[in-house]
């Protein structure tokens, strides 16, 4: 295990990057979890989940994050290709507004353009009041 231990004070460990990329090439293994390898090697599960993902800043060399990248393709399965995806179109949007206003034995049908929609609304509170 790397590491530095200063005595008198707590110090935060460093590792290497070799040591990094061994521990992350052990959590690409079938049927291995990253805690399992976490715990055998002396380290926090969430500071091996960090080096998988890439969000540490002292990984140190570009080889270890290419590792990480890697080994976690592989234990997800996910390829690093583009998938395209077609969506439907959208419906476009109605082209009038139709109200069917009843007040007491009195019914009226108001069609009104959906661009006019703000005057719609103020036609509608005053109707209202």
């Amino acid at each position: 295990m790397d590491g530095v231990a200063v005595e008198g004070r707590r110090r935060r460990r460093t590792h290497s990057a070799e040591f990094k990329t061994r521990v992350m090439q052990a959590c690409g293994h079938p049927g291995v979890s990253v805690a399992s390898v976490a715990l055998s090697h002396g380290l926090n599960a969430n500071l091996v989940r960090r080096w998988l993902s890439g969000r540490d800043s002292g990984c140190g060399s570009a080889l270890a994050l290419g590792a990480a990248h890697s080994v976690q393709r592989a234990a997800t399965g996910v390829a690093g290709t583009f998938v395209p995806v077609q969506l439907a179109a959208a419906d476009p949007p109605p082209s009038d507004i139709r109200l069917e206003l009843r007040r007491g034995a009195a019914t009226i049908v108001v069609n009104w353009p959906a661009r006019e929609a703000a005057a719609c609304g103020s036609w509608l509170r005053e109707w209202l009041r």
